[in-house]
């Protein structure tokens, strides 16, 4: 026969709070996910080529 569940010893607080810690640790962004994100995206030439005609086009219009 097996003991009733509220009989049971009382060791596993330890690794229930070290188990909720994980879980809200994973649920955060890890800090160089964050780092990344915030790095300025640089920009492709083709972009920087096209602004540079759009301006060059603007004081050719003035």
């Amino acid at each position: 026969m097996t003991r009733h569940p509220t009989d049971q010893p009382r060791t596993r607080g330890a690794s229930k709070l070290a188990a909720f810690l994980r879980q809200e640790r994973a649920d955060r962004p890890h800090a160089s996910t964050l780092a990344l994100q915030s790095r300025p995206k640089p920009r492709a030439d083709a972009a920087r080529k096209a602004s540079e005609y759009l301006r060059i086009a603007r004081a050719d219009a003035d």
